[in-house]
């Protein structure tokens, strides 16, 4: 037996809307390390309701996540910064970030196309 994803015409909108949303993040993490990322989190957070019952609100919830925790990471790293000890451990902390932020976007862009739920 085949089966057949049949996406009917706000769900396609709310998947498109999501799909722009990962490339803004992506643009602003790449061009401002994620310093611009303000306004596709906004977005994120007003679109997030009218999903509610699809994949797509898994990955306004994902954006919305990987925002607040890659904050925090260079949060982390800036006050390592601080110290002259922490400094090459904020340099990995900051790394990390980098790399995390990088394969989140990264993964989720890939599941939407896919018509998948993002791992939240």
């Amino acid at each position: 037996m085949s089966q057949e994803l049949v996406l009917d015409n706000r769900l396609e909108s709310a998947k498109t809307t999501a799909w722009w949303l990962y490339i803004i993040h992506a643009v602003s993490f790449i061009f401002s390390l994620g310093l611009f990322s303000v306004l596709p989190l906004a977005i994120n957070y007003l679109q997030r309701p009218s999903t509610e019952g699809t994949f797509v609100h898994t990955h306004h919830s994902w954006m919305i996540r990987s925002f607040w925790w890659y904050v925090a990471f260079v949060a982390i790293g800036a006050v390592l910064f601080i110290t002259i000890i922490g400094i090459p451990l904020a340099y990995l902390v900051w790394l990390g970030a980098w790399l995390w932020k990088a394969y989140r976007l990264i993964s989720g862009i890939v599941r939407l196309n896919r018509n998948e739920a993002a791992n939240v």
